[in-house]
């Protein structure tokens, strides 16, 4: 089974091309949906979350208060790091989990990840397919859906690797700054040229 990594800036779309593949019949795990799993109510790394920050990390049912964590790790980079050095491994291991459905007959998976290329995360994959916009769409899309200041979503993008560098890292670009029906057809024609390249 091959593991294609499938990345990109924070904005550009990833899920959306992630949902594509999916349609085509590809199986995918979103390293961000996972990192939510491991932190929901009574797993233990959320125990460790409140007993570091203190319980007004947690809201009044007892959940992780994203927001206010993401705004921490933010303003305050050691906290990030010690957090990221919590989470990660945790992470790491149930993506190996889900990465690998039994019954399925395809010959890759997609993994889904806003940090694949930061991370030891892309030690998981074969291949790197980047989701590529520009930054100002990045900041605007970004803007539009989480209401996050510009400045806010200026400092997540500035902690992701830079747009250059990823994509050189890229062995596939999928630029999503285009019509709808266009990206479609280039997630089909990369599904077909995967089906060939490792069946």
């Amino acid at each position: 089974m091959v593991v294609i990594g499938l990345t990109g800036g924070i904005g550009s779309g990833k899920s959306t091309v992630a949902r594509q593949f999916g349609s085509l019949g590809v199986h995918w795990v979103d390293a961000d949906d996972v990192a939510r799993e491991v932190v929901e109510p009574g797993m233990p790394a959320l125990t460790v979350i409140a007993d570091h920050f203190g319980q007004d990390i947690l809201t009044e049912d007892g959940a992780l208060d994203r927001a206010r964590l993401r705004q921490i790790v933010f303003e305050q980079p050691e906290q990030r790091v010690w957090l990221e050095s919590l989470l990660h491994p945790i992470i790491r291991e149930e993506l190996i989990r889900q990465l690998h459905p039994s019954d399925y007959t395809l010959p890759y998976v997609l993994l889904v990840s806003p940090l694949l290329l930061e991370t030891d995360q892309n030690k998981l994959v074969e291949k790197v397919l980047v989701v590529d916009v520009p930054v100002d769409v990045q900041i605007e899309r970004t803007m539009a859906r989480d209401t996050n200041s510009r400045e806010q979503v200026e400092r997540i993008i500035a902690a992701q690797m830079d747009r250059e560098q990823r994509v050189a890292k890229a062995d596939a670009v999928i630029d999503n700054n285009q019509p709808k029906n266009k990206v479609s057809a280039e997630v089909r024609a990369l599904h077909e040229r995967f089906i060939v390249d490792f069946g």
